[in-house]
């Protein structure tokens, strides 16, 4: 799961991130294993002028393959925060580039909501309450936000009735 419940300081804390299917190292062995595999057919036009004609094209294509790579990871370098403070929820998301965004609300008032079928996407997940509604986890699977309402729930329910404890 790309996400993980921890507890510090008092305060509970839920942290999202997108799922990478191919690690930095195994990015190296893609990228080097495609380069070997473009390689072999060139044995057979060695010292011959058609070399230079393909070799260009070639390494455009690996090039490109390195650059679209590396372009989805900088896009996915996203974290989601969302804080249990005693008296607010704070949720801040990381986005690409620096990019800050927050919200912040009254957890008696939040509600956790999710629309199977009427949202932008299958199973929209959202966070109703405060001045305006947040989805939370939109880069996350859909199943992945299946299995995150529950918990939110709880977590929310949990942090209501102990905040309401003498």
């Amino acid at each position: 799961m790309p996400y993980e419940w921890t507890q510090t300081q008092g305060a509970k804390a839920l942290h999202l991130w997108p799922y990478r299917s191919l690690p930095r190292r195994g990015f190296v062995g893609f990228i080097a294993g495609t380069a070997l595999l473009i390689a072999v057919p060139l044995m057979t036009v060695l010292g011959s002028p058609v070399l230079w004609g393909l070799l260009p094209f070639l390494i455009a294509a690996v090039a490109g393959l390195y650059w679209a790579i590396q372009r989805n990871y900088r896009d996915g370098e996203i974290i989601e925060e969302l804080t249990f403070h005693p008296d607010h929820l704070h949720l801040i998301r990381h986005g690409p580039q620096g990019k800050r965004q927050e919200w912040q609300a009254n957890p008696h008032w939040v509600r956790v909501e999710l629309h199977v079928k009427d949202g932008p996407v299958p199973n929209y997940l959202i966070l109703k309450g405060g001045k305006r509604d947040v989805e939370i986890g939109a880069f996350l699977a859909e199943e992945e936000r299946l299995r995150l309402v529950p918990e939110l729930r709880v977590a929310l329910q949990d942090h209501n009735t102990t905040r309401h404890q003498p």
